[in-house]
């Protein structure tokens, strides 16, 4: 890889591999794979062999659930192992709950979990791997620096031996050593080519280690996704709880602040229609004006729940009509040809409803468009302006929640806004019709 050098990073990089720390640990992993391998192994196959042979008693269940919860043992060690020597991070599976409390549920739970039985399976299979890759690694690390090295050494077998040389082969009448300066030469560039090309035998044999441990000893995708959900609905919740005060807010400091305010205007009204009609003509009037007031800001108040126009005429009138109150000159092109979930609707409203406020607030652009169009099984919507730029989805930001609100019904905000380059958001929400 050319780190801007010349090239010479790329080609330092090759030469340094096999001197890394990434190998020596990767080495090391390789190394150490083959006893703990073994060891699993052997305890698995007489743990299993043992409780199957017992299952004609009930001896056999506990001794089954036993073995399976020493499996997820090993498979919690051989995670710590990847994550130290290979630095890659394996997501624990679920825990075990039992349904019930007392030792038989305890033991059933263990039985009738499937991540307890791949943990076994890995226990089992990775053994011939760990020996494969134990002798593979072992034998190109040896010989590499062996044949790389045979110049220092090649002194000791004439020295304290009665050969002149490495020995390759010999037969009755014949034997060849690597004895004379070509040969020396050779060999070492011979042990060059192996020990430069034994950092990527190890990354390779590393990989597919990666993947059995990730698949078969990591969280199982139906975990992901429960752990997922179990996220996304906090996030509804959350969402749906801010949404509350918002609208709690809204309605004590609007419009039932005012029409408080308009309660006690007309009592003192009535109070002065007897002494003053004129007053309390003017105050009668005044107090009209509040009602207005109050009913549009309750209209508001409704429109940014869930707007009329959206349920009777769907995204496109009701995304017009959002955009003619921006302050902001907006384009607005909706190809649909039927519409999406009404929930999934709602939510693509609020989202460019919220886009368009920020562009009013924050963008100074001159111009924006919303475009919204379905793709497959995808509703997506694209929201554009030509303004300052600069927005960003860190935390702490209203694209980062809007983001959480997304991701909440399997949906996906992307932000493309470069500092004086304007800002484009794309949204993707599941259609779900």
């Amino acid at each position: 890889m050319d780190d801007g050098k010349g090239g010479r990073g790329g080609v330092g990089a090759v030469l340094l591999a096999p001197v890394a720390g990434r190998t020596w640990r990767e080495f090391a992993y390789l190394l150490v794979g083959l006893p703990l391998s073994t060891l699993y192994f052997s305890l698995t196959i007489t743990g299993v062999s043992l409780g199957a042979g017992l299952l004609v008693t009930f001896l056999g269940v506990p001794v089954l659930a036993g073995v399976l919860a020493m499996c997820r043992g090993f498979g919690r060690l051989e995670r710590i192992r990847v994550r130290v020597l290979l630095g890659a991070h394996i997501s624990e599976p679920a825990p075990i709950r039992a349904k019930k409390s007392g030792p038989l549920a305890a033991m059933g739970a263990v039985l009738r979990s499937g991540s307890a039985w791949r943990h076994a399976l890995y226990s089992v299979i990775h053994f011939p791997w760990a020996v494969f890759a134990f002798c593979v690694a072992l034998t190109f690390w040896a010989v590499g620096w062996t044949y790389l090295l045979y110049p220092l050494w090649f002194w000791v077998l004439p020295t304290w031996t009665d050969q002149p040389g490495l020995q390759l082969f010999q037969n009755d009448d014949y034997s060849f050593y690597l004895d004379s300066p070509a040969e020396i030469a050779l060999t070492c560039l011979v042990g060059l080519a192996v020990t430069l090309a034994t950092p990527w035998l190890f990354r390779a044999l590393t990989t597919v280690d990666r993947v059995v441990v990730g698949g078969l000893l990591g969280a199982s995708r139906l975990d992901s996704r429960v752990t997922e959900l179990e996220s996304d609905r906090g996030v509804v919740v959350d969402t749906a709880a801010a949404d509350l005060r918002r609208i709690e807010r809204d309605l004590h400091d609007g419009a039932q602040a005012r029409l408080a305010a308009l309660a006690m205007d007309l009592g003192l009204a009535k109070e002065k229609f007897g002494q003053d009609p004129q007053a309390a003509a003017r105050m009668v009037d005044e107090a009209h004006g509040e009602v207005k007031t109050a009913l549009q800001e309750l209209r508001d108040l409704a429109r940014g729940i869930h707007p009329a126009v959206l349920t009777d005429r769907g995204l496109d009138a009701a995304l017009s009509s959002v955009a003619a109150r921006c302050t902001v000159p907006v384009r607005v092109e909706v190809d649909l040809a039927a519409r999406p979930a009404a929930a999934i609707e709602g939510i693509a409203y609020a989202t460019v409803s919220e886009l368009l406020q920020n562009i009013g607030r924050h963008s100074a652009a001159r111009s924006a468009s919303v475009d919204v169009w379905r793709s497959g099984g995808r509703l997506l919507l694209r929201v554009a302006d030509d303004g300052r730029g600069g927005a960003s989805v860190r935390a702490g930001t209203g694209l980062a929640g809007l983001a959480e609100r997304l991701d909440a019904v399997d949906g996906v905000l992307v932000v493309d806004s470069p500092e004086g380059g304007g800002t484009t958001v794309t949204a993707e929400l599941p259609w779900r019709s």
